[in-house]
């Protein structure tokens, strides 16, 4: 029987190398590549056509999400395993939307992530039990918006979608037709056509954007410790 192939691909080395040592525990699996963006991994999984791919979701010049609806364009045999900090309903959302059949918090990962690339290889999808619950139970409803009097906004392409990261990131609109391979002249049209369908009007409110809809992570300070009162 061949060995179920798999690729990694997070920007932080030692989660990277955790997760490859966890799996390569595993018998009858091989750990085919690792990536430490989300470009990188798809132009590996392009080349070495992955079984499993398992994907940070906060990595820089493509979020994980974006990577997966790649990959799956190219090749929509692999099954996509997302790796997150978060299980917001939003998050959950878009990670279905992207395509992926397995879901896993990162600090679950330990525990979880052997069962859930077994699940993968037995075409199965696997959640954690919150997430579950709310795929089973319908609670990711599309009609939010029309409940909460939100006005839904224009879909973006996957090459809009492509720039919006690449902006929100702070890249120039030179650097983003370099990231691409695009003139910066085609590049400066799909920056305009995009701020026009979603209205925007600054860089600040595509950083806002892209924050919202889980295309960049942002880090969040601890909290800060209060001083302790002087003595009198």
């Amino acid at each position: 029987m061949n060995p179920l192939r798999i690729l990694v691909a997070d920007d932080h080395e030692i989660v990277r190398r955790g997760l490859v040592s966890l799996l390569k525990s595993h018998a009858g699996w091989e750990v085919c590549a690792e990536a430490q963006d989300g470009r990188q991994a798809v132009e590996k999984a392009k080349e070495l056509r992955p079984d499993v791919v398992i994907l940070d979701i906060g990595m820089p010049n493509l979020n994980g999400l974006e990577a997966a609806r790649q990959m799956l364009r190219h090749n929509p045999h692999s099954k996509v395993l997302i790796l997150t900090i978060t299980d917001a309903d939003e998050m959950v959302r878009a990670v279905l939307d992207a395509g992926a059949r397995g879901f896993v918090l990162k600090s679950d990962a330990a525990r979880d992530l052997l069962a859930a690339v077994e699940a993968l290889q037995s075409n199965k999808t696997f959640f954690t039990s919150r997430v579950a619950e709310m795929v089973l139970g319908g609670y990711l409803g599309r009609d939010r918006c029309a409940n909460d009097g939100e006005v839904a906004l224009p879909s973006l392409t996957p090459r809009e979608r492509e720039i919006v990261q690449l902006l929100a990131e702070g890249n120039s609109t030179k650097e983003v037709a370099s990231h691409l391979n695009l003139s910066v002249k085609t590049a400066e049209t799909h920056r305009s056509n995009i701020m026009r369908k979603l209205n925007l009007h600054s860089v600040s409110g595509l950083v806002l954007y892209a924050v919202r809809n889980n295309m960049v992570q942002v880090a969040i300070p601890p909290p800060s410790v209060a001083a302790s009162p002087k003595a009198s």
